[in-house]
């Protein structure tokens, strides 16, 4: 299983990015999905999640601005960033909660990272 993501790039302040994650490979049921993010000298956060269903959770400080979604038929979850701010600036990562058998447990899998860069 693997998971490609894309869309990063540099922006200005105020401005909008949407990120894209697809999984493929050997996938019975794809799970909980998201994104993280990891600033240079920090700690790698959660910055939203959904699950199959369509539930989400946001990180206090995207709230508002940032929207999760997904397409079960495409294994992609999406990220769409508006009013971004130059404290977004980071690497995103996206992960997914992946079954590959219907008797096989669900392992986590995470993509590359792409970059996120917010000029003020």
């Amino acid at each position: 299983v693997q998971l490609q993501a894309s869309g990063g790039g540099l922006v200005q302040a105020r401005g909008s990015l949407r990120l894209s994650c697809a999984a493929s490979g050997s996938i019975f049921r794809v799970n909980d999905m998201g994104w993280y993010r990891q600033a240079p000298g920090k700690q790698r956060e959660l910055v939203a999640a959904i699950l199959r269903g369509g539930s989400t959770n946001y990180a206090d400080s995207v709230k508002g601005r940032f929207t999760i979604s997904r397409d079960n038929a495409k294994n992609t979850v999406y990220l769409q960033m508006n009013s971004l701010k130059p404290e977004d600036t980071a690497v995103y990562y996206c992960n997914a909660d992946v079954s590959t058998g219907w008797d096989t447990s669900p392992y986590l899998y995470w993509g590359q990272g792409t970059l996120v860069t917010v000029s003020s």
